[in-house]
């Protein structure tokens, strides 16, 4: 692997031309924000098994990591889409006016969560305001943790960094720290031998869609066609990475990022699946990848609410709903 951090995972030859399919082995690279893991098996999925080809993509995939910035390089078109976080990514690009577009969200909920060490009195989400150390991320003080503060009332002086370590956390029984529910639970449990208590801050009023599908609003103008396969086929890909055979996507994973192992390949899909992180929602009709106005427009308001961006921003020229909530891929759920 280079330092950039950047893969081919090789040519999937066309299957079939769909009645709107790009044409034949039209080249796409879709960068995603970190390096490979489970939470990217639908893509994966979707390049290895040929659902992008039968639409006529011939896709890449540029592997994200600490080293790369991804999103540059979808403005400067060095890559056709490009996997975001949440809609604040987007809200932004609208404030400076960037014409990049959210066009399908492959994930209904964020997979953000707060942990606490069991039986300290910390076992409701109610109870987390009153722990006596929050480890949270500068990235996270900025965002989620401003939503936490106003809801909940969450003290900022309590709050210690997180360094992407859970020995702290592990060392200090009255304190609570962020994660995601796909991958710091299983490190606490590796690490400190004990089950910690997990709450999704979606299930507790964040109502942020996550790993967005982004790309910009030429490609959207020029390529629709394109932009539908792409949308359709992770869809496919996603439903066929949970539901079906994934072992060949899981072993492209560990061949990109040797670090990662079954068991935590493992762990992570059965948490997407516990939590309803891809599937749950308006995606059990709508579809993977499904968005609606109104949840975004809710989502905005409370990132208003709590600061964390401001009023004001036309959040429609964030997103499109033209490519989603088709029910595409929902014959494949089993």
């Amino acid at each position: 692997m280079n330092g950039k951090m950047k893969i081919a995972l090789g040519t999937v030859a066309v299957l079939a031309a769909s009645a709107f399919g790009a044409s034949a082995n039209e080249k796409v690279t879709f960068g995603t924000n970190w390096l490979a893991q489970a939470e990217h098996g639908g893509y994966y999925q979707a390049m290895l098994d040929g659902t992008y080809a039968a639409c006529g993509l011939d896709v890449t995939i540029m592997q994200g990591g600490p080293q790369v910035s991804g999103r540059p390089l979808l403005l400067a078109g060095k890559i056709d889409f490009y996997m975001g976080g949440n809609m604040l990514q987007a809200f932004d690009a609208v404030r400076q006016d960037i014409p990049l577009r959210v066009v399908a969200a492959s994930y209904q909920k964020d997979p953000q969560v707060i942990m606490s060490h069991p039986g300290q009195g910390l076992d409701k989400w109610a109870d987390l305001p009153k722990a006596e150390q929050y480890i949270i991320g500068d990235e996270g003080m900025q965002s989620f943790f401003l939503w936490m503060e106003s809801e909940y009332g969450f003290d900022p002086e309590k709050r210690a960094p997180y360094t992407f370590n859970a020995a702290p956390f592990i060392a200090n029984p009255k304190s609570i720290m962020q994660g995601y529910a796909t991958s710091e639970p299983y490190a606490v449990k590796k690490a400190g031998g004990f089950e910690p208590n997990v709450f999704l801050l979606a299930d507790n009023g964040f109502n942020a869609y996550a790993s967005t599908i982004e790309t910009m609003q030429e490609t959207i103008d020029k390529r629709p066609e394109v932009v539908q396969c792409f949308v359709d086929g992770s869809a496919k890909g996603w439903y066929n990475y949970l539901y079906g055979d994934n072992s060949a996507a899981n072993a492209a994973i560990k061949k990109d990022n040797p670090d990662i192992t079954d068991e935590q390949i493992a762990f992570s899909i059965a948490q997407m699946k516990k939590y309803g992180i891809v599937d749950s929602g308006d995606s059990e009709k709508l579809g993977i990848g499904a968005m609606s106005d109104e949840r975004i427009q809710s989502f905005y308001d409370k990132m208003v609410k709590a600061k964390a961006i401001p009023a004001g921003i036309d959040v429609k020229k964030a997103y499109t709903l033209i490519f989603v909530n088709k029910g595409v891929g929902l014959d494949l759920k089993k």
